[in-house]
């Protein structure tokens, strides 16, 4: 399962503005843990985020539900807006 293409996924159908959502991989210096890097519009940042974190923190969690099922590495999610 491509980990990228879930977040992005999971982010388009929670935002407005579907084509200022960029997600990307980025290698880590820790073996069994990938980033990746969500860049939204800043309009969209609160529904990204959602109230306390809960959106966020739920992305998280199905994300790294997926990557632990499909190869047993951790994932960290940066949410940034442009």
């Amino acid at each position: 399962m491509d980990l990228v293409k879930l977040t992005e996924n999971l982010v388009k159908s929670i935002v407005v503005n579907e084509d200022s959502v960029s997600v990307k991989e980025f290698p880590t210096d820790e073996e069994n843990t990938i980033l990746i890097q969500v860049i939204v519009a800043e309009e969209d940042m609160g529904r990204v985020v959602g109230r306390e974190g809960n959106a966020a923190h739920a992305l998280r969690t199905l994300v790294q539900t997926a990557a632990s099922i499909e190869s047993n590495k951790y994932v960290k999610i940066d949410i940034d807006k442009f």
